[in-house]
């Protein structure tokens, strides 16, 4: 979820192209939106307490348990470590220090986890539909095993369990796309068909793009293609980009509903400039997949029926536009897909390496996806109506306690920013203490304006839990600066 992408050897901001000699190509992830000079420069993470102290859970420093034999860095390995962190430094100095951060979970039951001797409610969970407590589901896996073994270890070039072209065929029919291509992960999917896709013609990036869509831009610029970036609330600056373009393929690589706003794309904006100069669109769509779909005069909340996605619950069509989404989030699987037609998908076959050399998910994840479609089929409407129904819960919470969100949507992620973005770890562990697990995001994973923490609820989050996340809440208003309304 980290908003980092790597920096290309040609970076395009809004009205000047700088290149960029190899000396000059960090070799660290950069965004480019992180000109911060506050950002430390230095290995050394910033001030803050020992490790292991001040939040009574055991430190992040990654030593070796006791009997462990204690290996010691080598030449090569001291000469990694020297590196900078750079604009990472922050997010090192959490992961370090924070309990919130790298934690190990040793228990759950329910949205509840045990962290040490600490339960906690989990707000950090990506399980929207809570899918991955399902006992239909959980129950399935089994007879999957007997039929198919833990593993199909053939690369999908070589041969595909019938599994494979069951889901993509059940897939097509629930999103209303001409087909669709399984792969292990979305990053497989953005490290490989977006490169695919583009050649050597030009990739443009939405700047707040998901930093696996950067690392797919970057992947691409390594073959030979053009990458710029641009903002979708200046589109008219990409009008004056793709028709200044000469090269082809064109394709417009953005955000479905974003990971930190919780709030979608000017899609048919976007569609409608795509299609005027033939270029693609290319819509990672993580996020929405299973929570929005299609609407319908009877659906029982604004986010629509089927869970089949942006593209659907925006009414728009799959003409010159591919989406990108996976399992892992509300179908609590592993696997991914990206919608195309035929003649395109038999192209990534031999295009997309992860068709070719990768190893496929394991047979578990195959069955809870399949049994997953059939679960969403029969009764995902009343996993989305209890999503709903929390989701605008908290909301209205929010608001009650004068605090603003970046969310304008409605959907289920919600970030709620500080005005002093260096309270960020001292506000996670105020939560943490108060036995609130959430994200804390700090820069960079967002912009430093919008530090602060991510809530995301899902179906199996109850009432009780909701109110007291919201007393814990209004306690935290108290003592930190959160952005407060108007």
């Amino acid at each position: 979820m980290i908003d980092v992408p790597a920096p290309p050897t040609t970076v395009q901001t809004a009205s000047v192209t700088t290149p960029l000699s190899p000396q000059q190509i960090s070799p660290q992830p950069l965004s480019p939106h992180l000109a911060d000079p506050a950002a430390p420069a230095a290995h050394e993470a910033p001030p803050g307490p020992a490790p292991g102290t001040g939040t009574g859970t055991p430190s992040h420093t990654g030593t070796p348990p006791a009997g462990r034999p204690q290996a010691h860095a080598g030449a090569g390995i001291r000469h990694v470590l020297a590196r900078p962190y750079g604009v990472m430094a922050e997010m090192d100095h959490m992961r370090r220090q924070s309990p919130f951060y790298d934690s190990r979970v040793d228990e759950i039951d329910g949205r509840r986890i045990r962290i040490g001797d600490r339960w906690l409610i989990d707000f950090a969970s990506c399980n929207y539909l809570g899918f991955d407590l399902d006992r239909e589901i959980i129950e399935s896996v089994p007879e999957y095993l007997d039929l198919w073994g833990t593993h199909p270890s053939w690369s999908r070039i070589i041969a595909n369990p019938r599994l494979f072209v069951e889901i993509e065929e059940t897939l097509a029919d629930l999103l209303g796309a001409p087909d669709t291509l399984l792969l292990p992960t979305i990053s497989h999917i953005h490290l490989s068909v977006l490169p695919a896709l583009v050649g050597q013609g030009t990739l443009f990036v939405e700047l707040h793009a998901h930093s696996s869509v950067h690392d797919g831009a970057t992947m691409a610029l390594g073959r030979g293609a053009t990458v710029r970036r641009f903002r979708e609330d200046r589109l008219d600056r990409l009008e004056r980009r793709l028709r200044a373009c000469t090269t082809y393929p064109r394709v417009v690589a953005i955000d479905g509903v974003n990971s930190m706003t919780g709030n979608g794309p000017p899609l048919a904006e976007l569609l409608e400039l795509v299609r005027a100069y033939e270029a693609v669109l290319y819509v990672d769509d993580a996020h929405g997949f299973g929570v929005i779909g299609e609407r319908a005069p009877d659906e029982p909340t604004p986010y629509g029926l089927r869970g089949n996605g942006i593209v659907r619950h925006l009414g728009q069509s799959y003409d010159d536009l591919i989406l990108v989404g996976g399992f892992s989030k509300s179908y609590s699987s592993l696997l991914a897909f990206a919608t195309c037609p035929t003649e395109l998908k038999d192209f990534l076959k031999t295009m997309a390496n992860p068709y070719i050399f990768s190893g496929p998910p394991p047979v578990a994840s195959l069955a809870t996806a399949q049994v997953g479609l059939r679960v969403n089929a029969e009764r995902g409407e009343r996993a989305r109506v209890a999503l709903y129904g929390l989701t605008a819960r908290l909301l209205a919470g929010i608001r009650a306690l004068g605090l603003t969100t970046l969310n304008t949507s409605g959907y289920p992620i919600i970030e709620i920013p500080l005005t002093d973005p260096a309270r960020a770890d001292a506000l996670g562990a105020f939560l943490y203490e108060r036995g609130i697990y959430v994200t804390v995001a700090p820069f960079p994973l967002v912009p430093r304006e919008q530090v602060g923490v991510r809530i995301q609820v899902t179906a199996a989050n109850t009432d009780a839990e909701i109110d007291t996340l919201l007393d814990v809440l209004d306690a935290a208003a108290r003592r930190f600066p959160l952005a407060q309304i108007g």
